[in-house]
């Protein structure tokens, strides 16, 4: 039977993602017998906010039995996408053309994702190891703030050097309409692009809500990578699909464990690496909506508590404040996945205008 090869990329995509989500589920019970047997978990819940300030609904909403659920499980995450890529690559030398098809590593379209990938969860994972043991000088523990932002910036300028020098890149798509020339600022805009990606992080506070709007955005991204026969790409996207399904299998409440920035970081950073191959940066905000409204309330909330000496949210991220008006967190999660998955249909197809 003869088969398109749009139909064999379809195919190649879609088991990829599979064989994804089948992995990451058969690793997390192991991966959480290790996390609960040496609790890894973080000892205290924070008590102020990056500002100083009291969190009175964190704490009210976050108790002290958070402290018994362990951090890490953003480990799958990126742990499975890497066994998934490295195994197909090693296993497409034996020269059987269907190895050597599912294997999607690639210079142009894999390599910098994944470097970034790794890179970025590494740096998490240091955060979150410093969290658990209580060591470090932020809230509660872990990096400060500003050597996280400092350590993604110096991704963001690798990957920015790497799209200009080495890919060539150096023109803006706006969809619909052309592709702009911008030169050498095309690099600053990387790093901006990149460090706003990692501002949405703040998303990762209700059991469930990150794992899903992550999906809805990385799906998205998949669709639009196969749409320019970026398949590899495509199939990149997929494999982080399929771990974040089976991440949130059992991060919904009660979730067995949570993200942590092991996860969160990396995901952030590869998510500028495919918009940026992509040419969907204009689209970004758009199919990552949650991210920017997220982002949005905490800095909204800082100026006015600076300038106006009051709040506009009851707390912030947004999600707190919606908990806070007497929303149960469930309702609260489900909501933002619907959002979250209707801004993606409509980035994609703004996206495919031209």
């Amino acid at each position: 039977m003869y088969l398109p090869n749009a139909a064999i990329d379809a195919i190649k995509i879609f088991t990829l993602g599979s064989l994804s989500f089948l992995l990451a589920f058969w690793l997390t019970p192991f991966l959480t017998k290790f996390l609960y047997k040496y609790k890894l978990w973080r000892k205290t819940v924070r008590t102020q906010a990056i500002d100083g300030k009291e969190l009175n609904y964190f704490q009210k909403f976050h108790s002290e039995g958070e402290t018994r659920i362990p951090r890490l499980g953003g480990l799958l995450i990126w742990l499975t996408p890497l066994i998934l890529a490295v195994s197909f690559y090693l296993l497409s030398k034996t020269g059987i053309w269907w190895f050597q098809k599912l294997n999607f590593l690639n210079r142009g379209q894999t390599w910098l994702p994944f470097f970034v990938l790794v890179a970025a969860s590494l740096v998490g994972l240091a955060d979150d190891v410093l969290q658990i043991i209580g060591k470090g000088k932020y809230i509660a523990g872990g990096l400060r703030l500003k050597h996280r932002l400092i350590l993604m910036a110096l991704i963001g300028i690798v990957g920015a050097w790497w799209f200009f020098s080495k890919l060539e890149f150096s023109t803006l798509h706006v969809p619909g309409i052309a592709d702009f020339e911008i030169g050498l600022w095309y690099l600053p805009l990387f790093v901006l692009v990149m460090m706003a990606t990692y501002s949405g992080g703040v998303i990762d506070g209700l059991d469930g809500l990150s794992g899903g709007a992550f999906a809805a955005i990385f799906g998205a991204f998949a669709g639009i990578s196969l749409f320019l026969g970026l398949v590899n790409l495509a199939a990149f996207c997929a494999v982080i699909l399929g771990a974040l399904l089976a991440f949130l299998w059992f991060n919904i409440p009660p979730a067995r464990f949570y993200m942590g920035e092991t996860g969160m970081m990396g995901l952030c950073a590869s998510l500028t690496v495919v918009a940026f191959l992509t040419d969907s940066v204009l689209v970004l905000p758009i199919i990552g909506f949650l991210l920017v409204i997220e982002s949005g309330s905490v800095i909204v909330q800082l100026l006015s508590k600076k300038f106006r000496k009051k709040k506009i949210f009851l707390a912030a991220p947004i999600h707190h404040h919606f908990e806070a008006k007497g929303w149960p967190h469930y309702k609260v999660t489900m909501r933002f996945w619907i959002i979250g998955a209707i801004a993606a249909i409509i980035g994609i197809t703004i996206r495919l205008l031209g």
